[in-house]
């Protein structure tokens, strides 16, 4: 584990005169190192250096102590898809004031972490590297909450360490369904990679109004686009591109739907029911399309699925209720994670 993450010197040379060499279209989005170098994390980012699959890695993360007297509960935000640990600024705060020790990772191959060459994806080992962090900073047991993708991380977290897992809170999780066998087109890392080297501000902007915030936009949301575009845009924009390939091969193969119904730990399933988000669907036929991402359908079944679970619905909200509306959520949160 290493001390707060510093930008160095030389690379931050770099970033400078990428930035100011940019033509005058792309100024306004700015460029990021290969591990998000120059994004300003919330709170002081830290690093824990492990090993795994014969090479070194880092991976980043805000540990953030109780703002006033400590409750003695520890939570873990598990990051989505599009989404690093610093998007869940808002609700650190809230549960830092509250008394609770968060913790908040940057997995392997996603913004503050390793961009590895060669990397096997697997929940099994996100869930594994996770759980060797919270071992190295002493957490026995914690509250895990996973959005998006985090999602289907924490579901695996918890089927592989229920004693470890006090209470599994997943926030519009993905993989409520399997999107293969409903008839989502396969793609090849290959052509996911292709897919992200064309990735733009523009493009990251357009889809994540349409999919996770039911045609709103707010300024706020901004800051997130210009994180992603300028990761992607930056000097590791391959190295980037095929970890974002490798992870959504990961994601589309690697279903959790089916272990559902062996959780066993209280769970809570928080959804926004305007969300449509589905891998694949972009590529899918109209009929197929039609059936995806129907979140106001699939919470309702995924609850019935998980033993003892408890639907909380947003109704009318997207992909992301935690940054679409914050109070609202964290104060959901609150009250959930305060029942017996």
């Amino acid at each position: 584990m290493s001390p707060t993450y510093a930008l160095k010197k030389p690379l931050a040379a770099l970033l400078t005169l990428l930035a100011l060499s940019a033509p005058a279209s792309a100024s306004a989005t700015p460029v990021y190192g290969e591990q998000l170098e120059g994004f300003t994390y919330p709170w002081p980012l830290h690093h824990f250096e492990f090993h795994s699959q014969q090479q070194s890695l880092s991976m980043g993360y805000m540990d953030v102590r109780p703002a006033q007297q400590a409750n003695g509960k520890t939570v873990v935000l598990l990051h989505g898809k599009n989404f690093c640990g610093a998007t869940w600024e808002e609700t650190i705060r809230v549960l830092s004031q509250q008394g609770y020790r968060v913790i908040a990772p940057d997995q392997i191959g996603f913004c503050s972490s390793t961009k590895p060459d060669r990397y096997q994806y697997s929940f099994q080992q996100l869930a594994d590297n996770t759980h060797q962090l919270l071992a190295r900073l002493g957490v026995k047991q914690a509250v895990i909450i996973g959005h998006s993708t985090g999602g289907m991380l924490a579901t695996r977290y918890a089927l592989m360490y229920p004693d470890q897992t006090q209470k599994l809170v997943l926030v519009n999780p993905i993989g409520l369904e399997d999107w293969k066998a409903k008839g989502a087109p396969w793609r090849s890392v290959d052509q996911w990679y292709q897919r992200e080297l064309r990735l733009s501000a523009a493009g990251i902007r357009k889809y994540e109004q349409q999919t996770y915030y039911a045609g709103r936009w707010k300024p706020e949301y901004d800051r997130w686009v210009d994180m992603l575009a300028g990761l992607n845009g930056g000097p590791g924009h391959q190295k980037v591109a095929w970890n974002s390939a490798l992870l959504y091969d990961m994601i589309f193969t690697q279903p959790v739907f089916y272990e559902l119904g062996d959780l066993k730990v209280p769970t809570t399933l928080m959804i926004g029911t305007a969300d449509t988000t589905a891998i694949g669907s972009d590529i899918a036929s109209p009929a197929v399309r039609a059936q995806l991402g129907k979140y106001a359908v699939l919470g309702k079944a995924a609850a019935q699925r998980i033993p003892g679970a408890r639907l909380i619905e947003f109704p009318g909200m997207g992909h992301a209720p935690q940054m679409e509306a914050p109070a609202t959520f964290n104060q959901t949160l609150l009250d959930d994670l305060a029942r017996p």
